[in-house]
Protein backbone atom coordinates (compact mmCIF):
# COMPACT_ATOMS: atom_id res chain seq x y z
CA UNK A 1 0.00 0.00 0.00
CA UNK A 2 2.72 2.38 0.82
CA UNK A 3 4.14 2.06 -2.69
CA UNK A 4 1.10 2.92 -4.70
CA UNK A 5 0.25 6.25 -2.14
CA UNK A 6 4.09 6.96 -3.02
CA UNK A 7 3.92 6.63 -6.76
CA UNK A 8 0.60 8.56 -6.87
CA UNK A 9 2.17 11.24 -5.01
CA UNK A 10 4.78 11.45 -7.05
CA UNK A 11 2.26 11.30 -10.30
CA UNK A 12 0.21 14.27 -8.49
CA UNK A 13 3.77 16.05 -7.94
CA UNK A 14 4.49 15.52 -11.86
CA UNK A 15 1.29 16.78 -13.00
CA UNK A 16 0.97 19.56 -10.81
CA UNK A 17 4.40 20.88 -12.27
CA UNK A 18 3.58 20.73 -16.18
CA UNK A 19 3.10 23.96 -18.16
CA UNK A 20 0.06 25.94 -18.05
CA UNK A 21 -0.90 27.89 -21.62
CA UNK A 22 -3.05 31.14 -22.03
CA UNK A 23 -6.04 30.08 -23.55
CA UNK A 24 -8.98 32.24 -25.12
CA UNK A 25 -12.42 31.35 -26.42
CA UNK A 26 -13.81 33.60 -29.50
CA UNK A 27 -16.97 33.38 -31.77
CA UNK A 28 -17.57 33.77 -34.87
CA UNK A 29 -20.73 35.73 -36.26
CA UNK A 30 -21.60 36.79 -39.30
CA UNK A 31 -24.79 38.69 -40.87
CA UNK A 32 -27.71 37.53 -43.37
CA UNK A 33 -24.77 39.16 -45.84
CA UNK A 34 -21.74 37.02 -44.63
CA UNK A 35 -20.34 40.29 -42.95
CA UNK A 36 -18.05 39.01 -39.56
CA UNK A 37 -18.68 40.57 -36.23
CA UNK A 38 -15.97 42.89 -34.89
CA UNK A 39 -15.95 44.75 -31.86
CA UNK A 40 -13.42 47.43 -31.22
CA UNK A 41 -11.77 47.24 -27.76
CA UNK A 42 -10.93 50.55 -25.51
CA UNK A 43 -7.44 49.55 -24.64
CA UNK A 44 -5.83 48.59 -27.75
CA UNK A 45 -6.10 49.54 -31.59
CA UNK A 46 -6.92 46.68 -33.20
CA UNK A 47 -10.51 45.61 -33.31
CA UNK A 48 -11.09 41.98 -32.20
CA UNK A 49 -13.93 39.00 -32.52
CA UNK A 50 -16.28 38.72 -29.53
CA UNK A 51 -14.53 36.52 -26.97
CA UNK A 52 -11.70 36.43 -24.22
CA UNK A 53 -9.55 34.81 -21.31
CA UNK A 54 -10.62 31.18 -20.22
CA UNK A 55 -10.56 31.62 -16.58
CA UNK A 56 -9.15 28.78 -14.28
CA UNK A 57 -11.45 25.76 -14.26
CA UNK A 58 -13.77 27.12 -16.79
CA UNK A 59 -14.55 25.51 -19.88
CA UNK A 60 -13.57 27.03 -23.75
CA UNK A 61 -17.31 26.76 -24.08
CA UNK A 62 -18.50 28.23 -21.01
CA UNK A 63 -15.79 30.99 -21.48
CA UNK A 64 -17.36 31.75 -24.90
CA UNK A 65 -20.54 32.06 -23.79
CA UNK A 66 -19.73 34.15 -20.97
CA UNK A 67 -18.03 36.22 -22.58
CA UNK A 68 -20.80 36.89 -25.41
CA UNK A 69 -22.95 37.81 -22.50
CA UNK A 70 -20.59 40.69 -21.05
CA UNK A 71 -19.27 42.20 -24.62
CA UNK A 72 -22.31 42.00 -26.35
CA UNK A 73 -25.26 41.40 -23.70
CA UNK A 74 -26.18 38.61 -25.68
CA UNK A 75 -26.64 34.70 -24.22
CA UNK A 76 -26.51 32.69 -26.93
CA UNK A 77 -25.00 28.97 -27.04
CA UNK A 78 -21.83 28.55 -28.98
CA UNK A 79 -21.91 26.26 -31.68
CA UNK A 80 -18.97 23.98 -33.03
CA UNK A 81 -15.43 24.82 -32.92
CA UNK A 82 -14.26 26.36 -35.92
CA UNK A 83 -10.16 26.36 -34.76
CA UNK A 84 -7.56 25.33 -32.66
CA UNK A 85 -4.96 28.00 -33.06
CA UNK A 86 -1.63 27.97 -31.31
CA UNK A 87 -0.27 31.27 -30.56
CA UNK A 88 3.66 31.37 -30.56
CA UNK A 89 5.18 33.41 -27.90
CA UNK A 90 5.40 37.20 -28.19
CA UNK A 91 6.99 40.03 -26.75
CA UNK A 92 4.65 40.91 -24.36
CA UNK A 93 2.46 37.33 -24.54
CA UNK A 94 3.60 33.58 -23.40
CA UNK A 95 2.36 31.00 -26.13
CA UNK A 96 -1.33 30.02 -25.92
CA UNK A 97 -4.25 28.49 -27.71
CA UNK A 98 -7.62 30.20 -28.96
CA UNK A 99 -10.34 28.36 -29.77
CA UNK A 100 -13.11 30.08 -32.01
CA UNK A 101 -16.48 28.84 -32.09
CA UNK A 102 -19.27 29.37 -34.86
CA UNK A 103 -21.90 32.02 -33.71
CA UNK A 104 -23.94 31.20 -36.97
CA UNK A 105 -25.64 34.02 -38.19
CA UNK A 106 -26.82 37.14 -35.92
CA UNK A 107 -30.43 37.58 -36.64
CA UNK A 108 -31.24 41.40 -36.98
CA UNK A 109 -33.38 41.71 -33.64
CA UNK A 110 -30.20 40.10 -32.08
CA UNK A 111 -27.63 42.52 -33.58
CA UNK A 112 -30.29 45.19 -33.00
CA UNK A 113 -29.96 44.20 -28.98
CA UNK A 114 -26.35 44.29 -28.77
CA UNK A 115 -25.08 46.31 -26.04
CA UNK A 116 -21.46 46.69 -25.66
CA UNK A 117 -19.60 47.80 -22.15
CA UNK A 118 -18.75 51.13 -22.29
CA UNK A 119 -15.38 50.20 -20.19
CA UNK A 120 -14.48 47.43 -22.47
CA UNK A 121 -15.66 48.40 -25.82
CA UNK A 122 -16.23 51.59 -27.74
CA UNK A 123 -18.01 49.71 -30.77
CA UNK A 124 -19.44 46.98 -32.93
CA UNK A 125 -19.49 46.56 -36.58
CA UNK A 126 -20.41 43.85 -39.31
CA UNK A 127 -17.79 44.23 -41.79
CA UNK A 128 -16.71 42.28 -45.35
CA UNK A 129 -13.82 39.93 -45.63
CA UNK A 130 -11.75 42.05 -47.56
CA UNK A 131 -12.03 45.05 -44.86
CA UNK A 132 -11.08 42.49 -41.75
CA UNK A 133 -7.18 43.53 -42.30
CA UNK A 134 -7.48 46.73 -41.96
CA UNK A 135 -9.57 47.12 -38.99
CA UNK A 136 -7.86 43.48 -37.15
CA UNK A 137 -4.36 42.66 -36.94
CA UNK A 138 -2.82 40.23 -39.22
CA UNK A 139 -3.32 37.24 -36.53
CA UNK A 140 -6.72 37.62 -35.95
CA UNK A 141 -7.31 38.39 -39.69
CA UNK A 142 -5.57 35.21 -40.82
CA UNK A 143 -8.02 33.24 -38.10
CA UNK A 144 -10.72 35.07 -39.36
CA UNK A 145 -9.92 33.47 -43.06
CA UNK A 146 -9.17 30.29 -42.03
CA UNK A 147 -12.45 30.10 -40.10
CA UNK A 148 -14.65 31.42 -42.90
CA UNK A 149 -13.44 28.70 -44.73
CA UNK A 150 -14.29 26.12 -42.34
CA UNK A 151 -17.51 27.51 -42.13
CA UNK A 152 -17.95 26.95 -45.75
CA UNK A 153 -16.65 23.47 -45.56
CA UNK A 154 -17.78 21.97 -43.05
CA UNK A 155 -14.48 21.79 -41.20
CA UNK A 156 -12.84 22.17 -37.81
CA UNK A 157 -8.99 23.37 -38.47
CA UNK A 158 -5.46 23.27 -36.57
CA UNK A 159 -4.06 26.68 -36.71
CA UNK A 160 -0.35 27.87 -35.78
CA UNK A 161 -0.39 31.49 -35.51
CA UNK A 162 -3.72 31.72 -38.22
CA UNK A 163 -1.89 29.32 -40.24
CA UNK A 164 -3.66 25.58 -41.19
CA UNK A 165 -1.37 22.83 -40.45
CA UNK A 166 -0.68 20.61 -43.29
Amino acid sequence: MGSRSSARSSHYQYVASLPRKRMGAGALFRDAAGRVLLVEPTYKPDWEIPGGTVEADESPAAACRREVLEELGLDRPVGRILAVDWISPQSEYPEGLMLLYDGGVLPDDDAARIRLPADELVSHAFVTADRIPDLAGPLLARRIAACLNSVAAGTTLSLEDGRPVA
